[in-house]
């Protein structure tokens, strides 16, 4: 994958694009609401079966994990230094690793409740996209597994095929999900207030109060505080 120059995947689609587009959207958060539980943490333990990682990096990642539940990390800087170490990996490796890595880590944590939800939402007609900050290449195995035609996350800076250790910008974090999603829908003919996402965290706020119904899934414990106080859904998956 890859020729000469800089290229970044877009936004992924499992399906080719209906001619009649959906009038509603579903949109699903990845960590701690599609999936149980942190796959940062769990890319890390992945890394460390390889001889990848050790004890220390198991450390850093679930110190950042830490800063992201209270909505107190620089994403930027964070993305910056966590892509450092795939500087020249090859794309197609990375790829590969990550279809392996859901097979054996991720798949086990896909909550039932989740794939009812998404499973209600496709059978509705609805568009259904996963909307996380993790990489593309974390979220199209599970997009796939759920049937999830669409997957916006933190595009990787790719040059001849391979890692450069930069992220794209916007990051597919904060007030970046919102314009990701508004491009996605805008396609697609549908506006914001026909969508409903589904996220565990504060640090989605933006998305949540963009869209025309917020749901918390499993939500921190400032999210929760927002929920109750906005009248949105609270669920535990």
């Amino acid at each position: 994958m890859g020729g000469a120059g800089v290229h970044h995947s877009p936004a992924w689609s499992g399906e080719s694009a209906q001619v009649n587009s959906p009038r509603r959207a579903a949109l699903f958060d990845l960590d701690r609401t599609l999936v149980r539980v942190d796959t940062a943490r769990l890319y890390v333990r992945y890394q460390r079966q390889i001889g990848e990682a050790d004890f220390v990096d198991m450390l850093r990642v679930s110190w950042w994990a830490l800063l992201y539940t209270f909505n107190m990390i620089d994403a930027p800087r964070v993305a910056v230094k966590a892509l450092a170490q795939f500087k020249g990996t090859p794309e197609v490796v990375i790829a590969a690793r990550c279809d392996d890595w859901y097979r054996k880590f991720v798949e086990p944590h896909v909550s039932d409740a989740a794939r009812t939800t998404v499973r209600r939402h496709r059978e509705a007609g609805d568009l259904c996209a996963i909307v996380t900050g993790a990489s593309p290449y974390a979220a199209r195995p599970l997009a796939r597994a759920l049937g999830i035609e669409h997957a916006l996350a933190t595009q990787l800076e790719v040059v001849d095929g391979a890692f450069t250790g930069m992220p794209i910008f916007p990051l597919c974090f904060g007030e970046g999900k919102v314009q990701l999603t508004r491009t996605l829908l805008d396609e697609h003919g549908i506006d914001m207030q026909d969508a409903t996402f589904y996220s565990d965290s504060v640090t989605d706020l933006p998305l949540l109060s963009a869209v025309g119904t917020a749901v918390a899934v499993n939500p921190d414990p400032r999210l929760r505080r927002q929920a109750t106080r906005r009248g949105w859904r609270i669920e535990k998956w």
